[in-house]
């Protein structure tokens, strides 16, 4: 039987939210509300700098411009607040469906199962599989809903200041794409060595708590403290790959942003196209492209979390 599609895992995923569904929407109506509000810093960087400090004086009483700042920010922390506290509601109760169901299903498996399984790899899938089950429903999305807003808003105000510079920017696009898709199957591939070597742990663990008056008897210490060294070893082995692999994820996509930012500075000071712009709406262009690394960074990121969370609902 073949496993499961990623698309499959996620519609079950998503079923254990769907009680929640409520809730759940209120958080992710305060991460739209909240990543709407990303623009409007750099949006006001425009006016600020050509009519703030123009030789004629501010258009506006300086006091605006300052509580204008202060409320952007205000709001947005509210936003995030209500969003974060409803996420991680619907986070817990999901975990807390999950291992009761997991544990009934559990009380109803023949005893030939419990042959097949051993006692470690039972309990990894209760305490470490569902958490991160939990991470790929909830974590994931909220990152996924939050920051694709806030990188379009973003992109719709670049595009409004200089169409053809945002053009430059936005090719950095595919090479990150083609980074990300290729660093995903070693991360599900290292994330799946992860859960195997997190049960093998608890095993010889579990194991040497139950018999340790057999293992002193028989002068066993050595025997066993080598046998947890090899599997706790396995273990980070697995980790450093994991890690490595998504280590390079964002050095990658600093370095692929730089170079569109350096292009787009010699562009702007070299192109009559752009140095017809005003110092404001370069200052906000730059400002708003800066901003753009933040959720960009955030959405390259997610791909560990994503392979271990279906590596763990695939078990």
């Amino acid at each position: 039987m073949s496993a499961p599609s990623s698309s499959q895992l996620y519609s079950r995923l998503l079923s254990y939210v769907r009680p929640y569904a409520k809730v759940f929407a209120l958080a992710v109506l305060g991460m739209v509300a909240a990543a709407a509000t990303e623009p409007l810093f750099p949006a006001m960087i425009k006016p600020l700098l050509d009519h703030g400090f123009s030789p004629q004086g501010p258009s506006a009483p300086p006091i605006l411009f300052a509580a204008a700042i202060v409320a952007i920010f205000l709001v947005r922390g509210i936003l995030t607040f209500i969003s974060s506290y409803f996420m991680n509601w619907v986070s817990s109760r999901v975990v807390l469906d999950l291992r009761a169901a997991m544990f009934d299903r559990l009380l109803k498996l023949p005893a030939h199962f419990y042959d097949d399984h051993t006692s470690g790899s039972l309990l990894s899938k209760v305490a470490y599989d569902v958490a991160n089950v939990s991470g790929a429903a909830t974590f994931v999305l909220t990152v996924l809903v939050r920051d694709s807003i806030a990188v379009i808003g973003l992109l719709g105000w670049l595009l409004y200041l200089n169409w053809k510079l945002t053009l430059i920017t936005l090719l950095i696009g595919p090479p990150i794409g083609f980074t990300v898709r290729a660093i995903a199957g070693r991360l599900r591939r290292m994330a799946r060595g992860i859960q195997h070597a997190t049960g093998d742990l608890v095993h010889v663990l579990q194991e040497t708590i139950e018999c340790h008056k057999v293992v002193k008897v028989y002068g066993g210490d050595a025997y066993e403290a080598k046998r947890f060294l090899k599997t706790a070893q396995g273990l980070r082995g697995f980790l450093m790959r994991e890690q490595i692999a998504a280590a390079l994820t964002t050095p990658i996509t600093h370095v692929l942003a730089a170079t569109a930012v350096a292009v787009i500075v010699y562009i702007a000071m070299q192109d009559t196209l752009a140095t017809r712009a005003t110092v404001g709406e370069f200052a906000s262009f730059m400002t708003a492209m800066m901003m753009l690394l933040a959720p960009i960074k955030h959405l390259t990121e997610l791909n560990p979390h994503i392979q271990r969370g279906l590596a763990a609902a695939e078990s």
